[in-house]
Parts: structure tokens; C-alpha cells; sequence
């Protein structure tokens, strides 16, 4: 079930976040903005890097999104660009259709944007919001485990000063190990400076640029010490132009070909999307519009891709920067992004002299900073079944080829949902002693039961997942016992389905047949009240043997 708009959603069509703005708001997401390009553009710069880009793309798509999640998204804080959560993803995909970094390439990369772009639009207008909660935990965690995984791999070669490998993720963890001591030194110093400086800028306080910091000293150490001809790769001058708005020329065969990754790519930026606009709500005390938002992160992508960029995502990090330091309204991510295309328009010559392995330490801080290690923890000390699911999820992106992972995991989370369903089983109920109360029987609570009378219970929705497991059950319970009254405690029966009410439908002839008084108590939900209405089970259950509560039943229909 999505989270329905705020009452004032009509009334905004466009810039709803920055709905209220006065220009008293103006001074604190300046310092905001300010803050937000710093820590933004290395961390564009080294994204575009990860996905096989030019750094003014990776610019490109950090302005393509904080625009359009401006004007069409809902919430205030949220920060919209290039993530290297989704990037190793595409790349991946990307790389089986043409080579990386090629002209063909990059036509395949603004495609995939628009159809990205147009997915979450969809899913927006339709208020799909439900689609973000495909992804369990468990499986979420094993999902950023495997990303940085090959966040790990893939920069690690630039870092270290060897050439980049090829073919399978463990066979490219070999390659490296196996040339470990043709290591440059100097690109070791620093891609690992790099990663320490930001390490400790980040733990003294997220409001430091540590990524800045670091690229700036190491740019200067390049070009003070005349590192360019001692083996360490530059970025080497960039274009300093903005191309103009144009639809990708590919044939429709590749169209066809990107719909899938599109799909994949849409998933997990639903899910991030949702996550980071809850986790930073605009008002706290109202719900968030997480389809609104989706709106605004596929029209960020639709933008991109139109600009020749790759899909944009939604950056949990970003966002919490520009609460930390006091943003009122997406006018801190305007102010962002004005910065960084000033940047690429006059400042290209700027960044001709940073040094990829600075950007390859940038990625490592991110990949490490993925692992949700305190959670990994939490989940083995309480559900060992559930860590499974986290390695075989991580496992699986690190050894198939990444969009492949990325499928599995999304099954394997709706698998287990499917299991926790078929898991339900026909409990009994007790009555509390001194009281109306019936309760699930416990071992360790003293309860009564009726012999002339039954009490079960379901607590999970009634659906082709679980109805004969329902019907076995509760014909294995009538060969044990034959009571005079029969009663369904219905509570937790949010749902029931055809081949559910199907199910029902014999339980109640069953029981009709015997001579056993069938009733149904506590069936709240709504949707379950509609299914027997539309499914027809009043024909075989009296209206006047459904009560709000287990003691009207019995006091209705308990034999004297």
C-alpha cells in the first residue's frame, strides 16, 4: 500500500518542494548548496570514473537531477545524481552490448537513462510506491555487500598502478593478486592518502569535504612533484562544453535490448529513492510522498539521458549532508548544481591534473562505507535463515555477471517472502481464564479449552500460497476432534484470494456436512470482508454466523 500525498499535492503540480521557501531560507541552504557541491563533485567526478565516463558527464548528471527533482519531486532535502550504487550495475550491462567508454557506449547509457527515466515515471503517476519494498533487508544488505565487492575490484587495479583486468570478478581478484608486486608506488600513496583523509574528515564530521580536501592535495602532489611521467594516470583535459538536448540515435533492436537492465535499474532506484525520502522526510509529522519522488528521480533520469548522461539516483548521503548543515528546501541542491556547471563551462582546465587513483580512493571510502556491517551482525546473531539470504545475495553479484546478481537477489527477496506466506499454519485458540478473551494456545500460558467448542485461527492473508495448508490442517484437526461449534478466528486474514475462498468454501460444506455449526469471528479487514461477498461464501455461511468477536459467538451459537 503506497503513502497517499499530502493534502496540498493537487495544488502543486510542480515545485512542490519548494512550497513556503522565503528568501529568510536563503542564507542556510546557501551554506547547504555550498556544502553539497563540495562533497559532490568528487564524488560525481569519481562515479562517472566507476561506470566508464568522463568526469563532466558524471557533472552532467548531477545537474540533470537536481533540476528536474526541483520540479517535479516532493521533498525538500533529497540530493538526486550520479550513485555509485546503480553505476557498477548499468556498466556492467552496459559493457556486454558495447565497449566501455566507446561513442556507442555512451548513446547505450543515455538510452538506458530515458527508458530508467520512464519507468519511475510510471511508477510515479500509477503510485507504485510498493514496488520499493521488493527488496527485504537481508537481501538489501547482501545487494551492497556484492556492489562494493565490485566497486573494490574494479578500482583497486588504478590504485595500486596495474593495468585493468578483464573477465570475471574472482578471476579479475586473482589477476591483481598475481600482480601485486608491480605495484606503483606513488599511485599506492595516493589512492590509500586519499582514502584515509576522507576516512578521518568523515568521522570528525560530515560537514567536511574530506573527498576536496583530499582530491586538491593530491592534484598539488601530482603536479609538484612531476608525477605525470612517473606512471600516474591523470584525468587528462576535459571538454568544458554542455552538449545540447538530443534522443539517443540507436537502432530499435537496442532499444529492446535495455529494457531489462532498465528494469533492474528502475527497482533499485525505487528502493533507494523510497528509503532516503523516509529516512529525511520533508515534514515529519506527514507521511512521505515516495511516488511523488519517484516522479522527480525518473524525470532527473529522463534529463540525463537526454544530455547524453547515464540514469541518477537518489543519495542517502548527499540528503543527510544538506539537513546536517541546516538546507531549508532543494534550493541548496540548485545552488549545487549551479556550482557544478559553472565548473564544467569554466573550470575543465582545473581538473586535467587529478589523478585517477585520488578518484579510485574516493571509491573505495564508498564501497566500504556500503557494508552495512553493524546490520550484517544484527541479522546473524538473530536470524541465522535471514543471513543466508545476505551471503547467497552477495555471492551471487559477485560471481554472475552484475545485472544477473541483481535479478537473483530481487527473486530471492520475493521467494522468501513467498516462504514466510506458505509457512502459516491452523492455530488454536484458549480462552483466557476469567474472561471473554480467546487467545493463541502457548505452552507456557495457562488458557481453557471448550470440549464441545473449537477455536482456530490464521494468521497470515488466506491465498493460493497457503490454502491447502489451511484445509489439510483443519481437516486433520476435525479427525482428531469433532466439536459441536466450530469457530474461524479471522484477526489476521487481511486478504483471500479465489483459490483461498475456494478452499473456505469446502472448509464450511465440510462442517455443514458433519453437522458441525461453522462461524467466523474478528474478520476486520476490509478486503476480506469484500472476498466473501464476492466470492460468494455467504451461499454456504449464513450472514448471522459472522460476529465481531469469539464471546459473541459463542454466546450466539454454543450448543445449550
Amino acid at each position: 500500500m503506497t503513502n497517499q500525498p499530502p493534502d496540498h499535492a493537487l495544488h502543486w503540480p510542480m515545485l512542490r518542494s519548494l512550497q513556503g521557501w522565503r528568501v529568510s531560507a536563503l542564507p542556510a541552504d546557501l551554506a547547504a548548496g555550498l556544502t553539497l557541491a563540495a562533497i559532490a563533485i568528487p564524488e560525481q567526478m569519481a562515479t562517472a570514473k566507476l561506470g566508464g565516463f568522463t568526469p563532466e558527464i558524471g557533472f552532467l548528471a548531477f545537474v540533470a537531477g537536481s533540476l528536474a527533482f526541483a520540479v517535479f519531486g516532493a521533498n525538500r532535502f533529497l540530493s538526486c545524481g550520479a550513485d555509485s550504487t546503480i553505476t557498477p550495475i548499468f556498466a556492467g550491462g552496459l559493457a556486454l552490448l558495447a565497449a566501455t567508454g566507446s561513442p556507442e557506449y555512451g548513446s547505450q547509457a543515455a538510452a538506458l537513462a530515458l527508458l530508467v527515466g520512464i519507468l519511475l515515471v510510471l511508477a510515479g503517476g500509477f503510485r507504485l510506491g510498493g514496488i520499493a519494498n521488493l527488496l527485504s533487508v537481508p537481501v538489501t544488505v547482501g545487494f551492497l555487500a556484492g556492489i562494493a565487492v565490485h566497486i573494490i575490484v574494479s578500482q583497486l587495479p588504478g590504485v595500486l598502478g596495474l593495468p585493468q583486468p578483464s573477465g570475471p570478478t574472482l578471476a579479475r581478484i586473482a589477476t591483481i593478486v598475481g600482480e601485486l608486486g608491480k605495484t606503483n608506488g606513488y599511485t599506492l600513496v595516493i589512492g590509500f592518502g586519499v582514502l584515509a583523509t576522507v576516512t578521518l574528515c568523515e568521522r570528525i564530521s560530515a560537514r567536511i569535504p574530506g573527498a576536496l580536501i583530499a582530491l586538491v592535495a593530491a592534484t598539488l602532489f601530482v603536479i609538484g612533484a612531476g608525477l605525470e611521467g612517473r606512471g600516474v594516470p591523470v584525468i587528462g583535459t576535459l571538454s568544458g562544453a554542455v552538449p545540447m538536448p538530443s534522443v539517443p540515435l540507436i537502432g530499435p533492436e537496442q532499444w529492446v535490448k535495455l529494457v531489462p537492465l532498465a528494469f533492474l535499474i528502475a527497482v533499485v532506484v525505487m528502493m533507494q529513492t523510497a528509503a532516503t525520502t523516509r529516512s529525511f522526510p520533508t515534514e515529519p509529522d506527514r507521511p512521505a510522498d515516495v511516488d511523488r519522488d519517484f516522479l522527480g528521480a525518473g524525470a532527473g533520469s529522463v534529463l540525463a539521458g537526454l544530455f547524453g548522461a547515464f540514469p541518477v539516483n537518489a543519495s542517502p548521503p548527499r540528503t543527510g549532508i544538506v539537513v546536517e548543515t541546516g538546507g531549508r528546501s532543494q534550493v541548496a541542491g540548485l545552488l549545487a548544481a549551479a556550482v557544478v556547471l559553472l565548473l564544467v563551462l569554466f573550470g575543465a582546465r582545473l581538473l586535467s591534473h587529478v589523478p585517477e587513483a585520488a578518484l579510485g580512493g574516493v571509491l573505495l571510502f564508498v564501497a566500504l562505507r556500503i557494508i552495512r556491517m553493524a546490520q550484517i551482525v544484527t541479522v546473524y546473531r538473530q536470524s541465522k535463515g535471514e543471513f543466508l539470504l545476505i551471503l547467497a545475495t552477495a555471492a551471487a553479484i559477485v560471481v554472475l555477471p552484475i545485472e544477473q546478481g541483481v535479478a537473483l537477489g530481487i527473486s530471492l527477496s520475493l521467494l522468501h517472502g513467498i516462504w514466510s506466506t506458505t509457512r502459516a499454519h491452523l492455530i488454536t485458540f484458549e480462552r483466557v481464564p476469567d474472561t471473554t478473551i480467546w487467545w493463541p494456545a502457548h505452552p507456557h500460558i495457562r488458557g481453557e479449552e471448550l470440549s464441545d467448542i473449537a477455536v482456530v485461527g490464521f494468521q497470515a492473508p488466506l491465498s493460493f500460497l497457503n490454502a491447502a495448508t489451511f484445509r489439510a490442517d483443519l481437516q486433520h484437526m476435525l479427525r482428531r476432534r469433532r466439536p459441536q461449534l466450530l469457530v474461524l478466528e479471522a484477526s489476521a486474514m487481511v486478504e483471500i484470494d479465489f483459490t483461498a475462498a475456494q478452499a473456505l468454501r469446502d472448509v464450511i460444506a465440510l462442517c455443514n456436512g458433519e453437522g458441525i455449526v461453522f462461524a467466523v469471528a474478528r474478520l476486520e479487514s476490509l478486503r476480506a470482508q469484500a472476498a466473501f461477498d464476492r466470492f460468494g461464501l455467504y451461499d454456504v455461511l449464513p450472514r448471522d454466523r459472522v460476529f465481531r468477536s469469539v464471546d459473541l459467538a459463542l454466546q450466539k451459537l454454543r450448543p445449550a
